[in-house]
């Protein structure tokens, strides 16, 4: 009969064995570029090297290694953290990364340490074009000001519901500005349910497929039709309280070649939308 004290240490091998798969899995979606490194070389895996991983975070390589192995030693809420700003991690996965290593819940991220200065400046530089960076999770991780225009001010919601797919489900506000909600919804859910395919095992996906197949009637029958479609939408017609009617087309930018964040600009389909954005900012 296994005692409390097996189970335990059961559960503390298979967190740590977890914690090394997500740190492998997130070092391998950026490339020396984005964090400033020559590329050098052949590479055999993608992604960055454990050295490089260490070097940025100031830490030991051995250390790092060890940590991604899945060894039984400790990381401060500042190694943690330095780790969590070197892999570009988004508010979500930052707190997945401290309950893994065991460590007290992170205080709320005041910024996101996906988005890069020069990605704040082009949606700033962009304006009065609607611009927002999602994660494959459907999360707002950025957003210009003409997208609080176009979609109400996301400042105010809450950052557990700042996610698309939560406010197309579930905020009667959204779903009124979105004409084509009928059309576009069913491929937005295949989407995410094409993406859940690389985060099965990850908390913060899981939660969210639970609360929405709760709260939504809708989601919950399109979940179980189990569709699947990676191709993201192209056109989306609002009707804004303000002006009436408009038309955009979507152009999505990765930002690099393994990122699963998305730079969404909205760009005005036809004249009578681009005539009335001049009117957004002085």
């Amino acid at each position: 009969m296994t005692s409390a004290v097996e189970e335990r240490a059961v559960e503390e091998r298979l967190r740590r064995g977890e914690l090394g798969a997500f740190l492998r899995s997130r070092r391998a979606r950026i490339t020396p570029e984005q964090v400033g490194l020559p590329l050098g070389g052949r590479r055999r895996t993608p992604g960055l090297r454990r050295e490089e991983v260490a070097q940025l975070a100031g830490v030991g390589v051995t250390w790092y290694t060890w940590l991604e192995q899945g060894r039984d030693i400790n990381a401060s809420e500042q190694v943690l953290g330095a780790i969590s700003r070197t892999l570009r991690l988004d508010p979500h996965e930052h707190s997945h990364l401290f309950t893994l290593a065991g460590a007290p819940e992170p205080p709320a991220a005041s910024e996101c340490n996906a988005i890069t200065p020069s990605m704040r400046r082009m949606m700033t530089q962009l304006e009065p074009f609607p611009v927002a960076v999602r994660n494959a999770r459907c999360d707002l991780l950025g957003y210009n000001r003409g997208y609080t225009w176009l979609m109400g001010d996301v400042d105010a919601i809450p950052f557990e519901d700042r996610n698309t797919l939560v406010q197309c489900l579930l905020n009667p506000d959204w779903r009124g500005r979105m004409l084509d909600w009928d059309q576009n919804v069913p491929r937005v859910v295949a989407s995410f349910r094409a993406a859940m395919a690389e985060h099965v095992a990850e908390p913060s996906w899981k939660a969210l497929v639970k609360r929405l197949r709760a709260e939504s009637p809708l989601f919950e029958q399109l979940w179980n039709r189990h569709d699947v479609n990676p191709d993201p939408i192209r056109t989306k017609c609002y009707d804004h309280p303000e002006v009436g009617l408009l038309k955009f087309n979507f152009t999505y930018l990765y930002f690099g070649r393994r990122s699963e964040i998305t730079v969404s600009t909205y760009t005005p389909a036809d004249e009578q939308t681009a005539e009335k954005l001049p009117l957004l900012f002085d």
